[in-house]
């Protein structure tokens, strides 16, 4: 058995999770057949030398992944809604955007800050392959498992809750009220692209406000001696939580949620520490005035140096 990475862990465990609990749901044979397969992906991919191609494929697989978790995540649409979840948040979704005017804020500049809405939340989907080109292009491979175990966790997570709250997205249950006002190109595209591939499971909590912000805290983790990466990653999953909200994607509800969520990404990485320390206490002694010795070089753990919070 080779050695597996902490983010490959993650994937193991999210994909027998989603098989125990479909047995409540479906049977669950082509859960536990697709859980087997990403099994087998996942320790083919830890035996390959992380010099060749499959292995710098190792690196970059979890998008596919998290993409194939979120399309098995249709599998639990129900055939029948009550819709009591979604009347309930769209009364707080009205007190947001009508009275306390958020939607009138957003355009009162016409289609200036709608259209940031909206392209921030179209480029969601590529927050993986940004976030990972921006480690390899600051030579921090060392540390991708990081990153990877704060996306996987906060983004998983995320779809780990869908089963247990069934809901539809506002502008399609209420397409007569609440929309925006000004109409562009960028939410025609965003329209097309839910029409085209979107899951009709859940809405809750928002994957798209998660992803964001376990995105910025796993760039923290990974490059902490460059904190405006993260912090430019959590200025933009702001705007794509107004963007679910102002759009009508998800309600403010789903919103707060992916918000929440995201933080088993810090929660995650905390362990992932503790381990590490108990592991090696003297590389990270803080009171200690030697200098800081690094860590071993394996691809698969992260240099102590860059790993200093």
């Amino acid at each position: 058995m080779p050695r597996l990475r902490w983010s490959e862990w993650l994937v193991i465990a999210y994909f027998v999770y989603v098989a125990i609990v479909a047995g409540f749901y479906f049977p669950p044979l082509k859960a536990w057949v697709f859980a087997a397969i990403v099994a087998a992906i996942v320790i083919a991919l830890a035996r390959t030398d992380a010099r060749t191609i499959p292995g710098a494929l190792r690196d970059i697989f979890p998008m596919t992944f998290a993409l194939a978790a979120y399309r098995e995540m249709d599998w639990f649409t129900p055939a029948t809604r009550d819709y009591h979840l979604e009347r309930a948040w769209i009364v707080w979704d009205r007190n947001l955007l009508d009275s306390l005017h958020l939607r009138a804020m957003i355009e009162s500049a016409g289609a200036a800050v709608p259209s940031l809405l909206e392209i921030s939340y179209t480029l969601v989907y590529a927050v993986a392959a940004v976030s990972v080109t921006i480690l390899f292009l600051n030579h921090r491979r060392a540390a991708i498992d990081r990153f990877w175990l704060a996306y996987l966790a906060g983004t998983l997570g995320a779809y780990a809750l869908f089963p247990f709250f069934p809901s539809e997205p506002p502008r399609t249950l209420f397409p007569a009220a609440d929309l925006p006002h000004v109409a562009t190109v960028f939410r025609a595209f965003n329209l097309w692209i839910l029409g085209s591939y979107a899951i009709h499971a859940s809405v809750f909590p928002s994957a798209h406000v998660s992803s964001a912000f376990s995105a910025a805290w796993g760039l923290r983790a990974a490059i902490p001696d460059r904190p405006w990466f993260a912090r430019g990653m959590a200025i933009y999953g702001t705007l794509v939580a107004l963007a679910t909200i102002y759009g009508r994607y998800h309600y403010a509800a789903d919103a707060a949620a992916g918000v929440t969520v995201s933080l088993l990404a810090v929660v995650a990485l905390a362990v992932n520490r503790a381990v590490a320390r108990a592991d090696s206490p003297a590389i990270y002694a803080s009171d200690s005035a030697a200098p800081v010795r690094a860590a071993p070089a394996d691809t698969d753990a992260p240099r102590i140096p860059q790993d200093r919070m």
